[in-house]
Parts: structure tokens; C-alpha cells; sequence
């Protein structure tokens, strides 16, 4: 039972961390003509933000114990 309230918490924490970086304030700072790879920055920050929710999701619903 305390598992399931500290897994949510977890959650919780990891869907703040994605409004805090998707939000206007960061894609601001990488809004620029850069290229990272062929691809614009702006872009690739996004992918990147996307990339590392969906693992720490993936790594704290798979945490056994």
C-alpha cells in the first residue's frame, strides 16, 4: 500500500518536471535559428524533454519494489 502512494508521488513529481520544461519560460530560451544535427534547436529540446519523460516513466512503472 505504501508502494502504490510513493509511486504515485513519483508520477506526480515526473508530470511537474514536463510542465515545468514544456512550458513558455525554457522553449523560449531554445526558440533560435540553431541547428542541433540538421535539426532546430527548438525541435530537438522538445524530442529530447519527450524522450527522458517517457524513460523516467517507463523506469519508475517498472520498479519492482
Amino acid at each position: 500500500m505504501i508502494r502504490s502512494g510513493i509511486k504515485g508521488q513519483r508520477f506526480a513529481a515526473i508530470f511537474l518536471l514536463g510542465c515545468v520544461a514544456l512550458n513558455y519560460p525554457l522553449l523560449y530560451l531554445f526558440n533560435t535559428r540553431d541547428v542541433l544535427f540538421g535539426i532546430p534547436l527548438l525541435y530537438a529540446y522538445i524530442f529530447g524533454v519527450w524522450v527522458v519523460l517517457i524513460a523516467l516513466l517507463a523506469l519508475v512503472s517498472e520498479r519492482s519494489r
